[in-house]
């Protein structure tokens, strides 16, 4: 038998939640369900969860308090689902640890395939090793302790100090939205403007060291009002 990948959903209203989780066991996945923090904790010490899809207005305990804790104990895959179509709040949870973020009222199949690449994507993280000097992407390998960036064909590929960092932000948290300011914290070292730029000018220059087409990027997405993901 194929091992079941494992959603907890977080949600206080019980018929949204008791359809979700039902469109959830009927497309294949174990679903455990809590209504609040307290309920998730519980859920989370019972269960080995892949994914946790989180509502924002929670009783008690809301969920950017309750996000902000998980992302403290571990780097389990988190999708936000708020009734919130406000971009500060979409913004604030992606730069504290959030994966994705979807608005209600939601179509369940889109959802669905969130869940399911989300998912893959943080099984593959777990595999491995958390101090893997190498990470290889789309036939580029990045060796972090000899700062060296090698090409499909084998070629070293020059970077700077900051384009370096920023590769290895990206390239060590594949699949996360990363706002520009979290980028920042990554590359710069030092205090910033809330109209800095660095970030920019920086996805500008990998962009066109590591895409074929960088005015249309399949490496380095930019997500509007947010930040940049990388994909490899």
């Amino acid at each position: 038998m194929p091992t079941l990948h494992k959603i907890l959903v977080v949600e206080d209203d019980p018929v949204s939640r008791e359809t979700l989780a039902a469109y959830l066991r009927k497309a294949g996945y174990e679903v455990a369900e809590a209504e609040n923090g307290d309920g998730m904790r519980q859920a989370l010490s019972r269960n080995d969860v892949d994914l946790v899809m989180l509502d924002l207005s929670l009783p008690g305990e809301d969920g950017l308090f309750l996000l902000r804790e998980l992302r403290r104990q571990s780097e389990v895959g988190v999708i936000i689902v708020s009734g919130h179509d406000d971009e500060v709040d979409r913004i604030v949870a992606l730069e504290m640890g959030a994966d994705d973020y979807v608005t209600k009222p939601f179509n369940v199949r889109e959802l669905q395939a969130r869940a399911k690449n989300l998912i893959r994507r943080t099984l593959a993280a777990r595999s491995e090793s958390p101090d893997q000097p190498v990470r290889r992407f789309q036939g580029w390998t990045l060796d972090v302790p000899h700062w060296s960036l090698t090409d499909p064909a084998g070629r070293e590929v020059r970077l700077t100090r900051g384009e370096f960092e920023l590769l290895v932000a990206f390239a060590t948290r594949s699949g996360r939205v990363l706002t520009r300011d979290t980028l920042l914290d990554y590359v710069s070292h030092r205090d910033w403007a809330p109209n800095d730029r660095t970030i920019d000018v920086l996805v500008g220059r990998l962009r066109r060291k590591l895409e074929s087409d960088p005015s249309a990027p399949r490496l380095l997405v930019t997500i509007h009002g947010v930040g940049y993901v990388f994909t490899g």
